[in-house]
């Protein structure tokens, strides 16, 4: 009896969804708690180990469902549309954020940075305009989705590509 194979993307979905749901609590934790406007970096970390986990887990469980079969080009599709699900969803997070939720958290996180910078007298103050000047012009929420849309395709793409070649079937 042959079994049917599964489409990529419906199978996907569920992993990316999870994964976009993730990394939006650890936002939200972050928000929450403070942890954002300090410059707190760990909780993101979490967020770099448990990303290459799903895709292998995804590509694993969808190989075990397609009766041990695997073609690299199906775990190239399913680690990819895991990394851009997840990053669409928390790119809506960000944007809802950063437009409804709390239009002022921009400017708050450069006053924080500035302060600290001030604080720990690194820069002088030409070089600390500038650092700021540059921080305001890549500070805009849309770039930063589109930036981590195409960051997190990459990497979905490099980690299915590895995984993928791992665990094909010859």
């Amino acid at each position: 009896m042959e079994t049917q194979k599964i489409s990529t993307g419906k199978f996907a979905m569920n992993y990316g969804l999870a994964l976009g749901l993730i990394m939006t609590a650890i936002g939200v934790i972050m928000y929450v708690t403070g942890m954002a406007l300090e410059g707190v970096q760990w909780p993101q970390y979490l967020y770099y180990l448990i990303f290459p986990i799903v895709i292998y887990m995804a590509i694993s469980k969808y190989k075990a469902s397609n009766g041990a079969t695997l073609s690299l080009g199906d775990a190239i599709k399913v680690g990819l549309t895991i990394s851009i699900i997840s990053a669409l969803i928390y790119g809506a997070y960000t944007l809802l954020f950063n437009y409804v939720i709390d239009p002022e958290f921009l400017g708050q996180a450069m006053d924080a940075a500035r302060e600290k910078v001030m604080e720990n007298n690194e820069m002088t103050q030409e070089q600390l305009d500038q650092t700021m000047e540059w921080m305001e012009k890549f500070s805009n929420p849309a770039l930063g989705v589109a930036f981590w849309v195409a960051l997190s395709g990459f990497f979905g793409l490099i980690y299915s590509l590895i995984f993928g070649l791992i665990m094909k079937s010859e």
